[in-house]
């Protein structure tokens, strides 16, 4: 069994597009802003439209379609306080930031969005965003080292009081935090994302975080990363949660659907993939055993820079709510969607798309099972 439990409804959460270029690297059009006022009305659309989650992305220089950025922690914490419900996760690089800098920020974020602050601790892919400015470029296996302990670190920070540490990559000294984050009946502390897809990536999520985010994947794909994760956590006595990344292209045709993929590729910022590609398959290539992020991307899966076309989230909305619950049959705990024009978009799966999803969990919960 390639789960430890199947929570009753799957959650949603959407890419935060704090980066101009939209999601897809490509000339096709794209009704989506990256602009702080456009973000804030969509962060109340998603609330409004079902979605639980938010993610804002980390860049900290133009690349690959990407020329301007938002910082994430800062953009996260506007949208908090813009909205009344969701939860936005803030991706954070290690290296880059300090655990319980990180950490001290967090609390504060987390008291002023009553609990809805959460981080996702990215390892990096980008050489240049660390060499520009100076920090060490770690090996592959290397940078999971050190998200592993910053994981560990800043959840000691956010629950106990004097903290010592003595890792390879941080020392803390009798260090206490307050205040701390809010303590909620949903859970105890801000909620910690591993990002990834390698072995590394694997085994830093069973052991030091609440949620795995994977790249986009087909159902083969998220098995074989589910069992791997969820045998990490059994080891160390955990659960964890898995998030799947997909670009969802729900339309009143499947016709329509595949046509609008087809575009978006044809379309393609060839340059900008094939340089975004250059980037990253040395990031999964570098892995032992090739298990790495975009290791087997062709061209096509880059055009969506997380490998969201290859979770197939594409067709009718029957289509669409049947495929998302065959992927919570799986194990998978929430899908993290992009858009191609976020705003309509958004709204069409809330009204569209969600009601199908429900109604699919509610016709195979079992009788007598709340």
């Amino acid at each position: 069994m390639s789960t430890e439990s199947i929570a009753d409804q799957i959650k949603f959460a959407y890419w935060v597009p704090n980066v101009s270029g939209g999601l897809v690297t490509s000339t096709i059009e794209q009704r989506t802003g990256w602009d702080y006022d456009y973000n804030v009305k969509l962060a109340q659309t998603a609330e409004n439209n079902g979605f639980e989650y938010a993610l804002s992305q980390v860049r900290y220089e133009a690349s690959y379609g990407a020329e301007y950025q938002h910082e994430s922690t800062s953009f996260s914490l506007a949208l908090l306080l813009a909205t009344q419900r969701l939860k936005v996760i803030a991706a954070v690089h290690p290296g880059l930031w300090h655990p319980a800098v990180l950490a001290k920020l967090g609390a504060t974020a987390d008291h002023l969005s009553k609990g809805r602050f959460a981080i996702n601790v990215v390892s990096g892919w980008f050489k240049d965003e660390f060499t520009h400015l100076g920090e060490p470029w770690l090996e592959h296996d290397e940078r999971y080292r050190r998200s592993g302990e910053f994981l560990e670190v800043i959840r000691k920070i956010w629950t106990e009081d004097e903290v010592d540490y003595r890792g390879d990559f941080y020392r803390i000294h009798d260090f206490t935090l307050k205040p701390k984050p809010l303590n909620t009946p949903e859970r105890p502390n801000p909620e910690l994302f591993q990002g990834g897809n390698s072995s590394a990536a694997r085994n830093n999520g069973g052991r030091y975080a609440d949620w795995y985010f994977s790249n986009g994947k087909d159902f083969d794909g998220v098995t074989e990363q589910l069992d791997d994760l969820r045998a990490v956590a059994r080891a160390h006595q955990r659960e964890v949660k898995f998030g799947l990344n997909g670009f969802i292209i729900a339309r009143d045709t499947e016709k329509e659907a595949r046509d609008t993929l087809r575009e978006i590729v044809e379309k393609a910022n060839r340059p900008a993939v094939e340089g975004f590609r250059d980037a990253v398959q040395q990031a999964g290539n570098s892995t032992g055993d090739k298990k790495g992020m975009w290791a087997d991307s062709s061209f096509e899966d880059l055009v969506q820079y997380n490998d969201g076309f290859r979770t197939q989230l594409i067709g009718t909305p029957e289509q669409v709510a049947e495929r998302i619950v065959a992927y919570k049959r799986l194990g998978v705990d929430l899908i993290l969607g992009g858009f191609l024009h976020f705003q309509e978009e958004i709204e069409y799966f809330g009204e569209k798309v969600l009601p199908l999803v429900r109604e699919i969990e509610g016709a195979q919960t079992p009788a007598g099972v709340a």
